[in-house]
């Protein structure tokens, strides 16, 4: 299988940009970061509110931890739907174009969190209101499943080949970006609108905030191209009058490719799974079992946060100089180690040592997370690259991610400890080194010595 990328104008990666190309290149890189940014501040905000509100809004006559457990499972409705997203936008991505897809998607996530946030409670409407959570939820994670690989490939595509690390981080920087937003804006409501006015009305004001999103996807539609690569597959079919672009992207993914969508997947496990515990997890149990101040937690995972939002980058550039797979196996590495400190760190009810805990396993994160976009889109050919890649990150996503805040408190309800919860978090780490280990390396030492190769190309020749 060739790849077009040999071919387009990225090709040589000697040539210096143009200023013109460098500002194009840099709006292209803020309008994903602040668009990705956007999309996961509205998924998120969804998880800290099912801690925090939602289990008195919709589920108000079952007791706290059956309210919680069920506030819970609608969060996991987002996850479910997040492969089936992945599948539909990869083969429409792989198709018809990563940018159509992409601003498709932004929409949808954007009008589903802003009708959240006009739901009325079980209180007014009874049982159809957490149905209309859960229809909504769903439409959430179809949104999610599909805007990553959007956002990745039109980041990693359009970079220089020597740059294509650092370029996806910029998608994968909106993550704890967005845990910032989400953060200082919950904040920001339940202190200005306390109590039970917070539980009436006030958990609705970081929803509706979602709308300014609509401008970000005109400036996305309006402004920016779809990804050389993608340009060059059009072309190429018209040249050739035949079928570069695959009638059927997802078939031909999972047919040739489904040992590597599976380990693409797998590598993904401990920072998912840690991830969800910081966010979401912790914030329910520290609120609720230790008796922790809320706003004080979510300072813990908003620093936290603003650290990640640095080592992303770094891991990304390093990837480019030293190679993607190397980072994902000392990250999954770091994981499985760091679980039991973790844990016991959050126990102390500290919220300094409850920082430190978050703070290094973010670190860890990173470091798997920040060239996941380059390392996943690299693994796949340009014809079936979208859907390869969103179907790996999104299988990861209803495996580990959604499931993980419910475990999370089902397992310390049942036991009275973390013991087993640190225990699953140390088991994703080593499944992520494990298929890591199996994993090719995207970037060689051979490939960035050349200037003129391309990260990726060398795997599907």
């Amino acid at each position: 299988m060739t790849s077009s990328a040999q071919t387009h104008a990225h090709g040589g990666g000697s040539a210096p940009a143009s200023t013109a190309e460098r500002r194009t290149s840099w709006k292209l890189l803020t309008a994903g970061l602040i668009g990705s940014s956007m999309e996961w501040y509205d998924f998120f905000l969804y998880g800290m509110a099912a801690a925090l509100a939602f289990p008195h809004v919709f589920f108000p006559d079952s007791s706290p931890l059956m309210g919680t457990l069920l506030s819970f499972s609608t969060f996991w409705a987002g996850f479910v739907a997040r492969p089936l997203g992945g599948l539909l936008a990869g083969h429409f991505g792989d198709k018809y174009g990563r940018k159509p897809t992409v601003v498709a998607c932004l929409v949808g996530m954007t009008a589903a969190t802003f009708l959240i946030g006009c739901l009325p409670s079980a209180a007014s409407v009874g049982v159809l209101a957490p149905v209309l959570l859960v229809a909504l939820r769903f439409v959430q994670g179809l949104a999610a499943g599909g805007q990553w690989g959007g956002i990745a490939l039109l980041l990693t595509e359009s970079a220089t080949p020597k740059r294509r690390g650092f370029a996806g981080t910029f998608g994968q920087t909106s993550v704890p970006v967005a845990v910032i937003l989400a953060n200082l804006i919950l904040i920001g409501a339940s202190t200005f609108v306390p109590g039970e006015a917070f539980l009436s009305w006030g958990w609705r004001i970081p929803f509706l905030i979602s709308v300014v999103m609509f401008p970000v996807v005109l400036y996305i539609q309006k402004k920016v191209e779809d990804t050389p690569d993608f340009r060059e597959l059009k072309n190429e079919a018209a040249r050739k009058q035949q079928a570069s672009v695959v009638r059927a992207p997802l078939r031909e993914a999972v047919r040739r490719n489904w040992r590597l969508i599976l380990l693409g997947c797998g590598t993904l496990s401990a920072t998912n799974s840690l991830f969800y515990v910081s966010i979401t997890g912790l914030l329910s149990y520290s609120t609720t079992t230790l008796h922790m101040e809320r706003n004080s937690i979510l300072m813990v995972t908003m620093l936290s946060s603003a650290l990640m939002t640095a080592v992303l980058p770094f891991a990304g550039h390093l990837s480019d100089r030293f190679g993607r797979r190397i980072l994902i196996l000392v990250g999954g590495f770091g994981v499985a180690a760091w679980a039991f400190p973790y844990f016991a760190l959050v126990g102390t009810r500290s919220a300094p040592l409850i920082f430190v805990a978050v703070a290094v396993g973010f670190l860890f994160q990173g470091l798997t997370y920040g060239p996941a976009a380059a390392f996943l889109g690299e693994l796949f050919a340009p014809n079936v690259r979208y859907s390869g890649a969103s179907l790996a990150y999104q299988l990861s996503a209803i495996v580990v991610s959604g499931g993980t805040p419910i475990l999370m408190t089902a397992v310390i309800a049942e036991t009275g400890t973390t013991t087993l919860v640190a225990a699953y978090i140390a088991l994703m780490g080593v499944i992520t080194f494990v298929c890591a280990w199996f994993l090719p390396e995207t970037n060689p030492v051979e490939v960035r010595r050349d200037p003129e190769a391309i990260p990726g190309t060398h795997l599907y020749r």
